[in-house]
């Protein structure tokens, strides 16, 4: 390892600061490789520690660390979390005053700071690229980094600039963090940001304490208050496509007794953080917003997430769907989809400002997760599936649960395949159903694509069917879509299996009128208190308590003082000194110091007033 660190070292900081005895699986081979002055590419599942990854480094080496990150929200919490673990960390942004930034880059520029978060458009200016090329600086971080290749320059052109740091800083490394990356976007990433000694890290992209449920649109807010029914006092977040649906939504839930906020773009932004601090601080908040709210939120104890309107990507969905349970207990993700969707979406990436390699790949990215919604299968298997990871089916999703009804399609299957082999394995959906319909459009004639023997065998379904069709061959991995390419479908090796007749090819027709899903709900007042006896239960809701009066003293988000996880640690081990304390999962020493105190106090009068 590099700047004289060792094991030892690493593992010392893992327990002196942070109060972890090891690591979470995937963490250490990152760190080490950060540590060998690699540069890497980390694709891991939120929840799984990516921050710890390059926090951990930063203590270790002998420097400072930059740590580009999207959203001041996402850079406030983090360093108001490492302060209270007792790093000596900074942010310089925009919600600062000039004074209190100042301030904080005399700290950075004296050698006392460790880790400064900055946003992109701070970090590429002149100014301050030149003022910290005199630092120390021993790594970059860029944290979100698919947002490198997704959001693309008409939306946040600094971070398709972030792509210099490598020619400006070409002896550093350079460490990208994301949750979310199909194979197309890491590549991307990669040779945006990334040169010399490259290491990639792709951890399993599967949260399996998300129950995964669709629903075809009937009555979004029907729909909506079924699924809520009995989720009274859990925390979670509603996704609507715009801001007046936001609105709409907030409103509708305080009409049936739930407490919600509303946030987008469009409101004003003191607002928009005083409805964020309250979503983050206190508990049973239902927050309805566009997607301007969420990337960076650290909220461990959301219980479900629901869409009521179809997102823009595979990628978007499991991000937002990834906000639920991230502290590993159960939760919900519930989305609706309809036909209007489908064209809203269709015209968003028509109305980007980008090329149109970028357009077209959008496009292919929405037939993923449309083919998702479609899925006549496990839908865990569907969704890991397009990142690249394989599964057996999950038992907890709604198709899983409550298989929906299907029909025999090995025939039609067999007539879609065939004809996208006779067509060369180079064109899309619409071409290969004029095909099927028998339909001589110019594009068929031209290619002699009427003279095929699939011309027209499959005249009898219309192009609605054929399309549902398709989308369901891509979903059960029949076909996949070339999406680097030009879109065009190809056929599988479990595609040729199905020409062979050596697999069969069922599909549902009744995605338009199917009724909602059933799934068992979870009551949310246990769920994020798994396997604790009746007295551990109340213990552990009298330190929430104490943990949001700690928090609210230090106006900082709950978790920052303590997670759910460290308390409910401290319930069943019910500590009664400071040295049983430091052995309770996630108290570090600095905490140790600060809130071993009270937190004794409450669990000594606990367990006088149960005596």
């Amino acid at each position: 390892m590099s700047d004289g660190a060792d094991q030892g070292s690493i593992h010392h900081i893992l327990k002196d600061v942070f109060g972890f005895s090891e690591f979470r699986p995937g963490q250490e081979p990152v760190v080490d490789a950060i540590m060998d002055g690699c540069s890497v590419l980390a694709v891991m599942p939120t929840g799984s520690g990516k921050s710890l990854c390059y926090q951990i480094p930063a203590l270790a080496l002998d420097g400072v660390t930059i740590v580009v990150s999207p959203l001041v929200a996402l850079m406030r919490d983090q360093v108001a979390a490492l302060k209270l673990a007792g790093v000596a960390a900074e942010s310089i942004n925009s919600s600062y005053g000039r004074e209190e930034n100042v301030a904080s880059w005399r700290r950075v520029a004296n050698g006392e700071v460790k880790l400064l978060y900055l946003s992109p458009e701070r970090l590429m200016t002149a100014q301050m690229l030149s003022a910290i090329a005199d630092l120390p600086l021993k790594l970059i971080v860029i944290d979100e980094a698919h947002c490198v290749s997704q959001w693309g320059p008409a939306f946040r052109p600094e971070y398709e600039d972030l792509s210099r740091l490598k020619d400006l800083f070409p002896d550093l490394p350079i460490a990208a963090f994301t949750a979310t990356a199909d194979q197309v976007t890491r590549q991307d990433v990669e040779d945006k940001l990334l040169a010399g000694k490259v290491r990639s890290f792709i951890a399993g992209f599967d949260r399996p304490n998300i129950h995964l449920a669709v629903q075809m649109k009937q009555s979004w807010k029907r729909q909506l208050s079924a699924f809520l029914d009995g989720r009274d006092g859990g925390s979670g977040i509603v996704y609507c496509l715009s801001r007046k649906k936001t609105e709409e939504a907030a409103a509708f839930l305080n009409e049936t007794g739930l407490r919600s906020l509303p946030y987008h773009a469009g409101m004003d932004a003191d607002q928009r953080t005083r409805n964020q601090d309250v979503f983050i601080t206190e508990p049973g908040i239902v927050m309805a917003a566009t997607i301007a709210f969420g990337m960076g939120i650290d909220k461990p104890d959301v219980r479900f997430v629901f869409h009521t309107d179809m997102p823009g990507s595979i990628e978007a969905y499991y991000q937002e769907i990834g906000r639920a349970g991230r502290d590993g207990a159960a939760a919900d993700a519930c989305m609706l989809y309809g036909l209007d969707d489908m064209r809203m979406r269709r015209v968003f990436i028509e109305g980007e400002e980008s090329s149109p390699e970028r357009k077209r790949r959008e496009h292919k990215r929405l037939d993923a997760l449309i083919g998702y919604c479609e899925a006549p299968e496990c839908r865990r298997r569907t969704l890991l599936a397009y990142f690249g990871e394989q599964t057996e089916p999950c038992g907890n999703c709604d198709m899983c649960l409550n298989p929906a009804h299907l029909s025999e399609g090995t025939v039609d299957g067999q007539k879609a395949l065939s004809a996208v082999m006779r067509t060369g394995q180079r064109f899309g959906a619409a071409h290969i159903i004029d095909v099927l319909r028998g339909q001589e459009t110019e594009k068929v004639v031209n290619a002699r694509h009427d003279a095929l023997p699939t011309f027209g065998v499959g005249a009898e379904h219309s192009k609605d069917a054929w399309r549902s069709i398709i989308r369901q061959l891509v979903a059960a991995n029949f076909l996949e879509l070339d999406i680097q390419g030009y879109g065009g479908l190809k056929v599988t090796a479990k595609g040729r299996g199905l020409l062979k007749g050596e697999a069969d090819f069922r599909y549902r027709t009744d995605t338009v009128h199917r009724s909602p899903s059933k799934a068992k709900k979870k009551k949310s007042a246990t769920a994020d208190a798994p396997e604790l006896s009746n007295e551990d239960l109340a213990l552990y809701t009298t330190l929430k308590e104490l943990r949001l009066e700690l928090a609210r003293e230090r106006e900082v988000p709950a978790f920052v003082v303590f997670s759910d996880r460290t308390l409910q640690d401290m319930a069943r081990r019910r500590p009664r000194s400071t040295s049983e304390f430091s052995d309770v999962f996630g108290v570090g020493e600095a905490k140790l110091r600060d809130f071993s105190e009270p937190f004794l106090k409450a669990i000594s009068d606990a367990m006088g007033a149960a005596d």
